[in-house]
């Protein structure tokens, strides 16, 4: 069972997202919050598997929760999903950065919420190829290089490899198609990635990449 915590300041709006999750058999909410403090609050007390967090809210907003979550020792499982109202949220970006797995929108189709709560639970991140793209090509613009390469020593080249066409967007079947292996030897080479660099899932796989300058801004394989 996929445990979700849901914050959001707009009643209506948790409401609609409680009915649409508590329908599946295979999620349930396990709380609610409307403002990010509730949220931080609400995260240790329910050990959630996926926060819907709401970026705008009063008080704490959805970033500092996000903040606060992620760096939370005891919330290591814990995934932040952002909903956003905006198409492109300056502060998406920036809790992406810090440890968020994906953003939406809240006009995304039930069944992409679905999909995405399910994939998050799972480790994976960033969602549809369309809001990869959008995200990762927005990062890429705003990222701050800065970090060491030094940071990707433990990685073979072939895992660098990965890593710089998890940065591009691509899912594991545009990989394993880029690089003529199967899906299955993709994945592998994305998770040995994440364990040795210590990343929580593939967006901060990404924002390795463009920190640490293993790809830049307009690069594409």
């Amino acid at each position: 069972m996929i445990k979700v915590l849901l914050a959001d300041d707009q009643a209506l709006v948790r409401a609609g997202f409680r009915a649409l999750l508590d329908a599946q058999a295979d999620i349930t909410v396990v709380g609610e919050a409307g403002n990010g403090a509730e949220a931080a609050r609400s995260a240790e007390l329910t050990r959630p598997d996926v926060v819907l967090m709401d970026i705008r809210m009063p008080g704490t907003d959805g970033l500092e929760a996000t903040r606060r979550i992620v760096s939370n020792p005891a919330l290591g499982g814990v995934r932040v999903l952002i909903l956003t109202t905006f198409d492109e949220d300056e502060y998406v970006f920036e809790a992406v950065r810090i440890g968020a797995s994906g953003f939406l929108v809240k006009d995304t189709e039930p069944v992409e919420l679905l999909r995405a709560v399910r994939v998050i639970a799972e480790g994976e991140a960033l969602l549809s190829p369309g809001v990869t793209r959008r995200l990762i090509g927005e990062f890429a613009r705003r990222a701050r290089p800065g970090r060491s390469m030094r940071e990707l020593d433990l990685l073979t080249s072939r895992e660098r490899e990965i890593v710089a066409l998890v940065a591009e967007g691509l899912s594991n079947d545009e990989i394993a198609a880029r690089l003529v292996v199967s899906p299955a030897t993709a994945k592998t080479h994305v998770s040995r990635s994440m364990v040795k660099l210590a990343a929580r899932d593939r967006a901060q796989l990404v924002v390795l990449a463009y920190e640490t300058g293993l790809v830049r801004p307009g690069w594409s394989g």
